[in-house]
C-alpha cells in the first residue's frame, strides 16, 4: 500500500492514492460486519369463511380500530413465552404487520364474513361511523404448557356509539390453540385458528348489541 501511494504522488495522482486507500478501507470494514439474519415471512392464516346471508343487513356503518398493545406485542416478530413471565421471540421469522394490525384486519374479515353490517372500514381509512370498536390486545402469543406450544388470542374490546363517544358494551375475548407441533409453521397455523375465533366471536357479539341500540327518532 505504502509503493502504491509513493508513486502515485510522483505521478502528480495524490487523490487516486485517497480513493485507493478508501476502498481498502470499505473492504476490511465489510468483512468484519456480521451477515443479516435470513428471516421468513409469514401471513396470518385461516381467514373466516363466510357465512350464509341472514336477512337484510343492518343499515348502520362500523369503523374498526387498531388494537392498541405493549411494546412486545406492537412489532411484527412472532412471540414466544417458553417460560412463565419470559418473553423471546422465534429466530428467523416474522409476520407480515405488527400484529395489532392482523388481529383489527382479521375482525373485518370476520364482520364481513357475518354479512350483517352494510358498511365496514378500519382507522386507517378514518371514515365517518355509526359505530367503532376499540380494543387492547392482551395476548398474541406462543405459550408452552403442558410441554407443547399454544397460540393464545386475548382482546379486551369496547363498542363504541360514535356520536358522543359512549361505551355500549364492552367484553374480554380470548382463544388458545395448541399447535400441532413446535416448528414455527405449525405454530402460525395455531395463531390463525385462534385469531379467527376470537373474531368470529367478537362480529356476533357486536352485531348482537347493535341491534339492542333503540332507533334513532
Amino acid at each position: 500500500m505504502t509503493k502504491l501511494c509513493r508513486s502515485a504522488r510522483r505521478g502528480g495522482a495524490g487523490p487516486r492514492c485517497a480513493v485507493v486507500l478508501s476502498a481498502a478501507l470499505l473492504l476490511s470494514a465489510c468483512s468484519v460486519l456480521p451477515k443479516a439474519e435470513p428471516v421468513d415471512t409469514y401471513l396470518l392464516p385461516g381467514a373466516p369463511a363466510h357465512a350464509a346471508a341472514g336477512g337484510t343487513p343492518l343499515a348502520v356503518s362500523l369503523r374498526v380500530a387498531k388494537p392498541a398493545s405493549g411494546v412486545h406485542l406492537s412489532g411484527q416478530r412472532i412471540v414466544v413465552m417458553p417460560q412463565d413471565n419470559r418473553v423471546s421471540v422465534y429466530q428467523g421469522a416474522s409476520w407480515s404487520e405488527p400484529a395489532p394490525v392482523l388481529v383489527r384486519d382479521r375482525l373485518i374479515d370476520a364482520l364481513r364474513a357475518d354479512g350483517r353490517i352494510a358498511a365496514l372500514s378500519s382507522d386507517e381509512a378514518r371514515l365517518q361511523a355509526d359505530y367503532e370498536i376499540v380494543s387492547d390486545l392482551r395476548a398474541f402469543q406462543s405459550e408452552y404448557r403442558g410441554g407443547a406450544p399454544e397460540a393464545v388470542v386475548r382482546l379486551d374490546a369496547r363498542l363504541v356509539e360514535r356520536e358522543g363517544r359512549r361505551i355500549l358494551a364492552n367484553r374480554t375475548f380470548e382463544a388458545g390453540v395448541r399447535a400441532s407441533g413446535a416448528d414455527v409453521p405449525a405454530v402460525v397455523s395455531a395463531f390463525g385458528a385462534a385469531s379467527t375465533h376470537v373474531a368470529t366471536e367478537l362480529a356476533t357479539w357486536a352485531v348482537d348489541e347493535i341491534r339492542r341500540v333503540p332507533p334513532r327518532q
